[in-house]
């Protein structure tokens, strides 16, 4: 099992002048400890609902990031494709995989806070649609050549981006989620979604998504492929999740989740009842963490990438320590 962590850019009180060496310290203390990847989350506009922090441009801070690494992975989980413009984009993705030597991995989705497509020029019921134009229009101007795309929503005559370089694998978010009200999306995963997961190169499974979801879903996934004539196997498709996690040593479990709750709740709003959070991030002592990482990776999931709460170098190490390092030559369940 791979194991990548979240760039911590999301912006917490009082750190605004220290956030860009943050950053840099933690990229770079990522690499050397061993994690897979970097990724970042793209937020446009803050969701009060949902969350208590505004968060960086991620094309812009990956940008900053793959000027102090060299190995390590870059990657969005999820850039928001109804809210960006395709040449735009592509010209952002070329840039910095030219500048990062090919590290990018291009996570897509949806989204879902509607101020955030009212105010680029769009709205939530066209979110599908502009999400599939955007990303063929920039996957094919990442291909190279002259581009012509005709759309419903953009259009483009005789196009070449530059630099090109290496094309990134595009990581489809979406699906099905734990069942609650403090939910942002519907419970199941549309037709859209599953033809849009599997035409890419992979699948990020939703933070919501407890294994059971995670399960159903990926079934669905191989049938399609199955009754398109391939599988995962085949076409080299990586089944991913993306969750929350604060690690903490103390004992017994209720001390851990209090000392949880302190930083969880720094980022995530108080909307989202703690009920729903411990359902669906990873709570609780190392052992049950390490527990629940463990019952994903028994439903097919190859790669988990955390968000670490903080830029706490501490909780980066007591990751490498007790998940990174456990589970580095755990595999998932045999790939059809």
């Amino acid at each position: 099992m791979k194991l990548g962590v979240f760039v911590p850019s999301y912006l917490l009180p009082g750190e605004a002048a220290t956030h860009g060496g943050q950053i840099r310290r933690f990229a770079v203390m990522a690499e050397e400890l061993g994690f897979n990847s970097l990724f970042i989350t793209d937020h446009l506009l803050t969701a009060r609902r949902f969350y208590r922090v505004s968060w960086t441009e991620p094309m812009m801070t990956l940008s900053h990031v793959a000027a102090v690494t060299s190995q390590i992975k870059l990657g969005t989980s999820v850039l928001v494709l109804p809210t960006r413009q395709p040449v735009v984009l592509a010209k952002e993705i070329a840039t910095l995989q030219h500048l990062s030597g090919g590290r990018f991995i291009y996570g897509v989705g949806t989204g879902w806070f509607p101020p955030e497509f009212e105010s680029t020029g769009s709205s939530r019921q066209q979110r599908g649609a502009r999400t599939d134009e955007v990303l063929e229009a920039s996957m094919q101007l990442l291909k190279g050549g002259h581009v012509t795309f005709e759309g419903s929503y953009y259009r483009l005559s005789d196009i070449t981006i530059e630099p090109i370089g290496q094309v990134p694998p595009v990581w489809v978010a979406g699906g099905g989620q734990y069942t609650h009200a403090a939910s942002p999306e519907q419970p199941e995963m549309s037709a859209n979604v599953l033809a849009r997961i599997c035409r890419w190169d992979g699948w990020i499974a939703r933070p919501t998504a407890a294994p059971p979801q995670i399960a159903e879903d990926l079934g669905k996934i191989d049938a399609e492929l199955k009754r398109q004539g391939t599988s995962r196997r085949r076409k080299m498709f990586t089944v991913a999740h993306e969750n929350f996690c604060w690690l903490s040593e103390k004992a017994p479990k209720k001390a851990a989740i209090e000392e949880q709750k302190r930083y969880l709740m720094a980022v995530v709003s108080d909307e989202r009842p703690w009920d729903y959070i411990e359902a669906v991030y990873l709570t609780g002592t190392i052992d049950d963490i390490q527990r629940r990482i463990q019952e994903r990776i028994d439903v097919g999931v190859e790669e988990i990438f955390l968000h670490t709460m903080t830029a706490d170098p501490h909780q980066l190490e007591l990751f490498a320590r007790h998940i990174l390092e456990p589970f580095a030559r755990v595999d998932a369940k045999a790939i059809p």
